[in-house]
């Protein structure tokens, strides 16, 4: 019996250190922390919803590249197409662009060494970002870097839900085709994105790299718009001025439900006073319990009068919110807790007709090849589906 206590005193152990690391490393964090935001721009935007068409563009855009291309991943993998993302890089750099890759430790920890030696040796720069470390390792160990961004001759700019990996390109059996939400920009905010990459940069390395403002015309840049970055800090604060706004309707499309408190309750808030609040997620699930995490909050969705649409045609991945058809909010932030609360996430929120009506469109189409989820469906779950619920909210911080 005497293992037994030991085995239990170490769990417990664990359990109130990681509890007091995270706690301080938060507070830290927090204290550290610098508020940053960028003025309203008007711009050029383009949205790509299918990886093959955003792939074939976004390649097309590094051949282009003159001077240097900066790019920021969550998620590289090893896999043939990761590989061939490498080797345009790679060719780019021997034409003389300054290529430098930022990635985040734990997203990409899969990339193997020989890539990253054969492309550093011909001149690539490559720094993995937000590596754990103590005294706080939990702490760092949960925070990521999930911006997905890239900045060619600080001209065009591209962010989003796309990552690097055949999932993104429907070519993993399971999860396609796979359905995703990505800009590409150009004008001002180009440079607000850039900045935002070389503070990342920075951060990594400890370098400080200096860059020449370029100059936009501002005949054809009609689509107003501004960057908000985040760190887990004021993020949940924003949306709920997001959702404050509303006076109609609210859309939500998010692979993750899992809001934080404060936030769910603006959505209810809404919900009480007439808002019709419908949201979009997946019936696929390319984690363990995140689906089952988000029941107890569709029910409140539900039983408030909204709708739930889960995506049946392949996974559903984009970070979109729609209110009014006024206001459009696209980037790389779940609708989660993880993405909120803890995160170095990166989004747009534009403010033109004419791009919402086209988020709207790819909106319609997704709920068009989407189920109806009733309340009567999620009340009437499996217990072992219950179970993996119960789980998932004790975890639903770290999901």
């Amino acid at each position: 019996m005497g293992w037994i206590t030991g085995i239990c005193l170490l769990i417990v152990f664990i359990v109130i250190w990681a509890y007091i690391d995270f706690t301080l490393g938060s507070y830290i964090h927090k204290k550290q922390w610098t508020r940053r935001s960028y003025p309203l721009r008007k711009g050029q935007l383009q949205l790509i919803t299918n990886g093959a068409d955003l792939y074939r563009c976004y390649f097309n855009d590094l051949r282009e590249a003159k001077k240097t291309i900066h790019i920021l991943f969550y998620i590289v993998k090893n896999d043939r197409f990761s590989h061939a993302f490498f080797e345009a890089l790679k060719e780019q750099a021997l034409k003389g662009v300054k290529v430098r890759l930022l990635l985040d430790w734990f997203g990409s920890r899969s990339v193997p060494k020989n890539w990253i030696a054969e492309a550093k040796e011909i001149g690539i720069d490559i720094v993995f970002c937000h590596r754990p470390y103590f005294p706080f390792y939990f702490f760092t160990l949960q925070k990521r870097n999930h911006r997905k961004i890239t900045i060619i001759d600080g001209k065009i700019g591209f962010l989003g839900g796309y990552n690097i990996g055949k999932e993104y390109i429907d070519l993993d059996p399971e999860l396609s085709p796979w359905r995703d939400y990505h800009i590409r920009m150009d004008g001002k905010s180009v440079a607000d994105l850039q900045q935002e990459f070389l503070l990342d940069w920075k951060r990594a390395t400890n370098q400080e790299i200096r860059i020449d403002s370029m100059s936009f015309s501002d005949q054809a840049m009609t689509m107003e718009h501004y960057l908000y970055p985040s760190e887990g800090i004021e993020a949940e604060a924003k949306l709920i001025q997001l959702i404050e706004k509303a006076q109609e309707k609210i859309i939500i499309g998010t692979p993750y439900f899992i809001p934080p408190a404060k936030l769910f309750s603006a959505i209810e808030i809404a919900q009480a006073r007439g808002i019709s609040v419908s949201i979009l997620v997946p019936e696929k699930s390319d984690h363990p319990i995140v689906k089952e995490a988000s029941f107890r909050y569709l029910r409140k969705v539900l039983a408030g009068g909204g709708n739930v649409y889960q995506f049946q045609k392949g996974f559903f991945h984009a970070k979109v919110i729609v209110i009014d058809g006024n206001i459009c909010d696209i980037g790389t932030a779940n609708f989660d807790r993880r993405s909120i609360l803890l995160n170095h996430e990166i989004n747009c929120f534009i403010y033109d007709k004419v791009f919402i009506s086209d988020v709207e469109n790819a909106l319609a189409e997704d709920i068009e090849h989407s189920t109806v989820l009733t309340l009567d469906e999620l009340q009437k779950v499996r217990v072992f589906v219950r179970i993996k619920e119960w789980i998932g909210i004790l975890f639903q911080g770290l999901l």
